[in-house]
């Protein structure tokens, strides 16, 4: 099988998990993660967990599309370990932690590699359909 069209499952893979999360925070699902950031004692926790579904699904949407798959790709790594370290360094949360790790590992590969077959280009606005 073809690398480029390897590429673009990946992506499909990777962005489902980023696109459903977002989506669930945005349509009234943020108040969980709003409880565990107010606990953190960190300000406005119920924007915050706005805030992350939002970047959730955004992200998840770039990297569906292909849409500047590298820079999306690092600041996804960085999200999953910034959120592994917040959210999952507890001994009950190991296998969170690694699923994080993990992702993180997954889009810095995507990042190197670029975003494979059917993504939007930036440069010309439209889809590449190379195979």
């Amino acid at each position: 099988m073809n690398g480029s069209i390897l590429i673009f499952l990946g992506r499909i893979l990777l962005s489902i998990l980023f696109i459903v999360a977002g989506y669930g925070k945005l349509t009234g699902g943020a108040e969980g993660l709003s409880g565990m950031l107010g606990g953190m004692g960190l300000p406005q926790p119920l924007a915050l967990a706005y805030l992350t579904g939002l970047c959730e699904l955004v992200g998840g949407l770039a990297v569906l599309v292909g849409f500047q798959v590298r820079i999306v790709g690092i600041l996804l790594a960085l999200f999953c370990l910034f959120t592994g370290y917040i959210a999952h360094m507890g001994p009950d949360q190991a296998t969170a932690l690694m699923k994080n790790i993990g992702l993180a590992g997954g889009f810095l590969v995507l990042a190197a590699n670029g975003p494979g077959a059917f993504a939007m280009q930036r440069r010309t606005g439209r889809v590449s359909a190379t195979v």
